[in-house]
């Protein structure tokens, strides 16, 4: 077993100072590629805690709000200029802790940089429109105010993007933020935190709580002082959050699961085609929720797009995240690998036919990491339990079809529509697929998986609340309309 010394505690970041929780109690954070090697300590946080943040957050909003877009948005400046200096710390943090490779986590930290900026200068863009008045003494016009306080409860996948994707529209409308990140990766989150206390941000705008979600998260859900909820995770959580958030009347915002479909054409280019099921399916060991899981290939070119994949797959090097050669690093957790398994077993009890991977990594440096091979499953019916639920793993499902409508008809047949993809040079094709997929994220010629910060991004069906993150679309949930007539 690694002895290591000096492995560091990180506090809960509450009215502009870092503080133990009131338990007292703290749990470590695991190195998924060394399940013996402890990244660092995080708070196990009671209600209590979550009380005290919630109550410096309200306190800080009344003077946050009544700073102007253009104040508010020079701290989310800063914040991402500090954040770029920490880049490859907080990138390498980031793999040690939850597991992805070094560039990924990179080009993720770079990712939240740049919509930190991006937010920014969204304090210097318009919050309302004039609108013509029935009466000619009269000005109307509407105006855009802030929820209040908003509870952030983000996910482990991507520990630095998705908080700050919320954080950052909240902050630069002028709400304020209690953020609860997942304990699997909160020692990043508390490392980007760091960035936004260096950023000299007003006591009490922005908090961190560590702790389980079912005290924590559900604990944001239900707090009479919280005015926002926004969620990224699990479709069973998500709706016990929204319930919660509903039934006292607070706004709140659910980005969950997905089944998502690649659809290639017999017109396809098979190496493009490939590469982006690849890509889309087994990056970041198919922990995103826009990962590819079902791939529908038209009968003409299937033998010949699964030779392709296998070829491909096989030349994929596994191994930790922070090796320069590898290419797919372990799953986030011991609980996560097993579901993975289980969803393997599922597959092969059901009668799909496993002709790649499918088995635990235990040899030499894999024996004490949380590995899983690639694997691919053919002859998988629809309604078998790898075609319709999220398996959150690197596991791909291909299905032949016979014609691109068969291919549209199977794809749409799942509760979830978060993204979608199609591979074809057919403007017929891309023209069906784009008017007829059920998917909020809809690419052609491009993996599912990853959309750009400054595009909107939401899911249908299943898959989301209907509202939508990121770039201007953001505004719609941190704010509230307020129309205003002037009498002369």
């Amino acid at each position: 077993m690694t002895v290591q010394t000096e492995v560091k505690t990180y506090f809960n970041y509450i009215n502009g100072e870092w503080v133990s929780s009131v338990t007292n109690e703290v749990e470590a954070s695991i190195n998924p590629a060394n399940k013996n090697e402890v990244v660092g300590y995080i708070q196990r946080s009671s209600i209590e805690d979550l009380n005290e943040a919630v109550a410096a957050a309200k306190r800080a909003q009344k003077s946050w709000r009544k700073r102007s877009g253009v104040e508010r948005g020079e701290y989310l400046y800063r914040a991402a200029d500090i954040l770029e200096r920490r880049l490859e710390e907080i990138a390498e943090t980031m793999t040690r802790e939850m597991g992805k490779t070094f560039g990924e986590a990179k080009a993720e930290t770079m990712r939240g940089v740049h919509i930190l900026r991006y937010y920014a200068g969204e304090g210097v863009r318009k919050i309302g429109d004039v609108i013509p008045s029935s009466d000619n003494e009269a000005l109307m016009f509407t105006t855009r105010v802030p929820l209040g306080v908003v509870g952030v409860i983000s996910p482990w996948n991507f520990p630095v993007a998705i908080p700050i994707w919320k954080m950052a529209p909240a902050l630069v409308y002028g709400n304020t933020v209690v953020l609860k990140p997942a304990s699997e990766a909160a020692v990043t989150a508390a490392k980007v935190m760091e960035c936004f206390h260096e950023a000299g941000f007003p006591k009490g705008v922005v908090n961190m709580i560590c702790g389980p979600g079912s005290v924590i998260g559900q604990g944001i859900a239900n707090h009479p002082d919280i005015n926002g909820v926004t969620f990224t995770g699990s479709n069973t959580v998500g709706k016990l959050v929204g319930k919660a958030a509903f039934e006292r009347g607070a706004k709140y915002q659910l980005e969950m699961g997905g089944k998502n479909p690649v659809i290639v054409a017999k017109d396809a280019d098979l190496d493009l085609a490939v590469e982006g099921t690849i890509n889309g399916g087994l990056r970041s060991t198919g922990q995103k929720c826009t990962a590819t899981s079902r791939v529908f290939v038209e009968s003409e070119v299937y033998e010949t797009f699964k030779e392709k994949l296998l070829a491909k797959v096989k030349q994929l090097k596994i191994g930790n995240g922070m090796d320069s050669e590898t290419w797919m690093g372990p799953c986030v957790s011991e609980a996560q690998l097993n579901t993975v398994l289980s969803y393997i077993e599922k597959g092969k009890a059901e009668g799909a036919d496993l002709i790649y991977g499918g088995k635990r990594c235990i040899e030499g440096e894999f024996a004490n990491g949380f590995y899983v091979e690639p694997t691919i499953f053919e002859n998988v019916d629809i309604n078998m339990t790898i075609a319709r639920e999220e398996i959150f793993g690197p596991v791909l499902a291909l299905i032949k079809v016979h014609s691109i409508e068969e291919a549209l008809e199977l794809a749409n047949d799942t509760e979830y529509g978060l993204s979608a993809s199609i591979y074809t040079k057919d403007i017929s094709n891309i023209l069906s697929f784009i008017n007829e997929i059920e998917a909020g994220l809809v690419k052609v010629n491009a993996e599912t998986a990853g959309v750009e910060f400054q595009a909107p991004f939401g899911g249908m069906k299943q898959s989301s609340s209907h509202s939508r993150e990121q770039g201007q679309a953001a505004i719609e949930f941190f704010t509230s309309i307020k129309t205003v007539l002037v009498k002369a």
